[in-house]
């Protein structure tokens, strides 16, 4: 999961990083409504984290007014604004949830997690393809009811792929998921956690569509 996060203060903005990170997240961080419009327009997100006062405006306004324009990446807003009709403005601009300061960091990470599954027509919490499944609050995996290992980025390869079995995911989307924009990506990365995905749960799980990705099988077993 790749979270934009927009907000202005520099420690809530680290925290943030660093908390929904350990949650498996990759997590690029912006602290303007401008900068916000960059990043959403050079990268796809699968959720933003959205701070309701900025320095060069409102995060309301900067909501509505992407929605206006078509964008669809599911929003939590953030603020210490936090009464009835704060959270009716928020709601009406087009954010999916929306949480007061002080909040916990357990309780946002598992907000996130419900926007983005919403957003994917899940109902339910675990992912499952076949006898694989994947519990993206606990960050594990099974494998014919067994525990299966997996580090954090091929976690996220392997959750890229469940989101939509037998939709063919680029090598770039999936880069997408494991990089930060300020982050190198290495040349092969993908092909290796590919590679060690395949000897974890099954050969026979993960197809190659030559010439444009990877796609699980909907019979993953």
């Amino acid at each position: 999961m790749h979270i934009l996060v927009v907000e202005d203060d520099p420690v809530l903005a680290d925290g943030l990083k660093v908390g929904l990170g350990l949650a498996g997240a990759t997590v690029d961080t912006v602290s303007t409504c401008g900068d916000a419009r960059a990043a959403l327009s050079t990268m796809s997100f699968d959720a933003m984290v959205l701070d309701v006062m900025l320095p060069d405006g409102s995060g309301l306004d900067l909501l509505a007014t992407l929605r206006r324009a078509g964008e669809t990446t599911p929003t939590l807003l953030l603020t210490a604004l936090d009464d009835t009709q704060d959270r009716i403005r928020g709601l009406d601009a087009g954010a999916d949830d929306y949480l007061g300061k002080p909040f916990d960091l357990d309780e946002l990470a598992a907000r996130v997690r419900a926007i983005v599954r919403r957003a994917s027509g899940r109902a339910t919490a675990l992912m499952r393809c076949g006898e694989v499944v994947l519990d993206p609050a606990a960050l594990t995996a099974t494998v014919r009811n067994q525990p299966v290992a997996l580090s954090r980025r091929e976690f996220a390869v392997l959750s890229a792929l469940m989101e939509r079995p037998g939709m063919i995911r680029s090598r770039a989307d999936i880069e997408e998921r494991l990089y930060g924009w300020q982050e190198e990506v290495e040349s092969n990365a993908v092909e290796v956690h590919i590679h060690n995905l395949r000897a974890k749960i099954g050969r026979a799980t993960i197809e190659t569509v030559r010439g444009l990705g990877y796609r699980m099988k909907n019979d993953a077993a």
